[in-house]
């Protein structure tokens, strides 16, 4: 009697495809539905270690890395981020984008992990401490 291999066996792994890429031509009105985010990565991709060496965008990214990312775009249903904050994200998680010529990432809210929003008008970061009396 043949015995009838185990289930699984023999089989490869898929390779994993590439991360999809949209492309919006300029002159369109972009309207995000949901809790869609787009940000935009700053700098060329480049990163400095803590030592000072530079490593080359080439260079394989470190595996589970989060990225800080400037808001372009919000959907209506974003609730923690608008427009000009900063968000703490995994890259893997979003798809690359190409609007009007730059490379963007969309995002959903879920995969936000922190948001940093810049300083409110009028408040200065080099204050010094008035005098006690």
């Amino acid at each position: 009697m043949p015995q009838t291999p185990p289930a699984g066996a023999g089989k490869t792994a898929k390779p994993r495809r590439p991360r999809a890429k949209m492309t919006v031509t300029s002159g369109e009105d972009v309207r995000l539905t949901g809790d869609r985010l787009v940000v935009r990565l700053p700098g060329n991709g480049e990163r400095t270690s803590a030592s000072g060496l530079l490593i080359p965008a080439t260079a394989a990214p470190a595996p589970r890395r989060l990225a800080w990312a400037d808001v372009k775009l919000i959907g209506p249903d974003v609730r923690v981020a608008k427009q000009g904050d900063r968000v703490l994200f995994l890259p893997s998680s979003g798809l690359e984008v190409d609007l009007d010529g730059q490379d963007l990432i969309l995002l959903r809210e879920r995969d936000v992990q922190a948001v940093s929003s810049p300083p409110a008008a009028g408040t200065r970061k080099d204050r010094t401490p008035g005098q006690y009396l």
